[in-house]
Parts: C-alpha cells; structure tokens; sequence
C-alpha cells in the first residue's frame, strides 16, 4: 500500500532524496517506440532543460540525473535553510517564474501598496510558497506536470502520462547519497543504452566529465564535489570530483553479464574512505532501488529515520546492516 509522502521525507534526518517517476502508456518518454518506429529522443532534452531549469528557482541541488526511455531519476538535496533566507521579494520573484500566484502577489510585485488586511493573507501567501519552494513534491510536479503536457500535445491525446505517484527514497548517508548517485549515472550503461558514462547522454555524470575535459569549472547547475572534509568546508560533496568519475568510469566497465566485477580498493579513494568493499559497492550501485524502499543508509540511520517517521518496519533493513554496516 502506497505510504503518504509524508512519512517518506524527513529533513531532520537528511536533506538527500532520490525520484524516480515512470511513464504508464505504452509510448516512450524518450527513445524509440519499437512498435510504430517513432522516435522520441529530443523529448530527453525536454527533460533535462526542464530539470535543470527548476533547480534555478527551488531551494534544491541535483547531485545526480539519468533520463532514460521511460523513466526518470534525480537525486536532490534539499537546503531549506536557503528558502528560510529569502525575503519575500525573493520567493515571489521565483515562484511567479512556474505559476501566476495571486492577485495580492501580483499587485506586490507591481510595486502597489498592499492595505493592512491584505498584508496579513499576503504574508500567509508568501509563507505558503516558501513552504512549496523547498518541498520535493513541488519540485516533481513541476518537472512532471510540464513534461505530460508537452508530451500529450506532441502525441494528440490527453489523459495520464506518468505514473500517479513519483518513487522517492531518503538517503541517510554518505555511503546511501554516493552510492544512489552512482547508480543513477550508471542507468544507461546498465540498460545496455550506452557502454562508457561520458557517452551517457543526458546524465549528470557526461555533464561533469564534459566540464572537467574541457578544463571548465564544474556545472553551476549540479551539486559540486568540493573535496576531503576539513574545517569551514564550502557547500558540496564532501569528496574529490576526479575520485569519484574515476570510480563510476570502472564500476561502469565492471556492470557486464560475462564478468564478475571487482574493483581495486587501493584505487578507489571514496570506497577506502566509506569503508565498503567491491563487492558491497558493486551490488549498491547494480540493484540500489532492489534493496531499498523508502529509506538507505546504515542501520542506525534507519532506525531513527524509521522513528521519526513513524513506520512500524521499514524495508531494507537487513541489506543496511550487510552492505552499510560500516558506513
């Protein structure tokens, strides 16, 4: 039975959350329909753009993305401490960028005086916004809802195009946040779509490896990776941006059905760093949505998560304890 979405997102406990939504008609959101021939590739570029362009206006960061034929995934983190900054000039400024808002918001961003009575259900308004402005079911409803217009416009028809509820999972920790990030830019060379992850097109991992070829800062656009932990660390990834394409590049060419992957843990700094082995990060990075439901991370994160949440049990506990156990 579906949980309320409520009892899946927890920001006392992480800001990190992994979405994934899927498409319920027999079109693709993306690709090649292989029963009418028709290609729906461009639509990936509707996606990312779209994507990308929320991440400019909510008080969230993308850590990961993957556009697959039909479905998407995105790891987020939420900073709600930024949202709490913003003045209301500020949150109506961006808001007004995705809906209309009200006639009150509208008249305050014209520069006309609102009276006392309209300032307090103004200021209810704005709060409201702010609240939406950091919430990960905004964030997908704005991604989701224009993509299924355009979509149903380009196909001539109307009526669902996406599941009726996106899959999210908290991410507990950094072993759960590096581990599901790997496994969203590993998607496509799972899927047999593409072989190596700077070919991956639309992905988060070709658009920092595109950056770091081309000798470019990493992309404003994506959580950066800001190196090992240290006092007065700035906003980031606390691991080496390098360390970590090098480990999704050989985990990518571990992912083959004729070989039992394994991967050198002397050469991979982030695995030595988070204590896990080859094989726990291989089958992290293979079968993470298998394992996990609403929640990963180590068993005592999970514990406190499942609390705060009020979840009677909560699945995956037993592979945090086998594959976490010394995150």
């Amino acid at each position: 039975m579906p949980q309320p979405r409520k009892s899946q997102i927890s920001l006392i406990d992480t800001p990190y959350y992994h979405c994934a939504s899927r498409c319920v008609r027999q079109s693709y959101l993306c690709g090649t329909d292989k029963h009418s021939g028709q290609s729906y590739e461009h639509r990936r570029g509707w996606v990312e753009e779209r994507l990308l362009f929320l991440a400019t206006v909510f008080a969230m960061d993308i850590c990961a993305y993957a556009i697959m034929n039909n479905h998407t995934h995105v790891v987020l983190c939420v900073d709600k401490a930024l949202a709490d900054n913003w003045d209301s000039d500020e949150v109506l400024r961006r808001y007004h960028k995705l809906h209309r808002g009200t006639l009150l918001t509208q008249k305050f961003m014209n520069g006309d005086t609102l009276s006392q009575g309209e300032l307090i259900t103004f200021d209810e308004t704005v709060e409201t916004y702010r609240q939406r402005l950091y919430d990960i079911s905004w964030f997908m409803r704005d991604l989701n809802e224009y993509i299924a217009r355009e979509a149903n416009k380009e196909d001539g028809c109307t009526g669902r195009f996406w599941e009726g509820r996106f899959k999210s999972q908290a991410l507990l920790d950094e072993s759960a946040v590096l581990a599901c990030m790997a496994y969203v830019d590993l998607n496509p060379i799972r899927a047999k779509m593409e072989k190596t992850p700077e070919t991956s097109k639309h992905t988060s991992i070709k658009k920092r490896i595109h950056a770091a070829k081309n000798k470019q800062p990493q992309p404003s656009v994506l959580t950066p990776f800001v190196g090992n932990p240290r006092e007065n660390i700035p906003k980031g990834i606390p691991y080496s941006l390098k360390d970590y394409c090098e480990l999704v590049d050989t985990t990518g060419r571990c992912i083959r059905d004729d070989k039992a992957g394994h991967i050198d843990n002397t050469q991979s700094p982030i695995l030595e760093r988070l204590g896990l082995d080859s094989a726990q990060w291989l089958t992290l990075t293979t079968e993470f949505e298998k394992h996990f439901c609403y929640a990963a991370g180590a068993e005592q994160m999970m514990n406190a998560f499942k609390r705060h949440t009020h979840h009677q049990r909560l699945r995956g506990m037993t592979k945090a304890k086998a594959l976490l156990k010394r995150a």
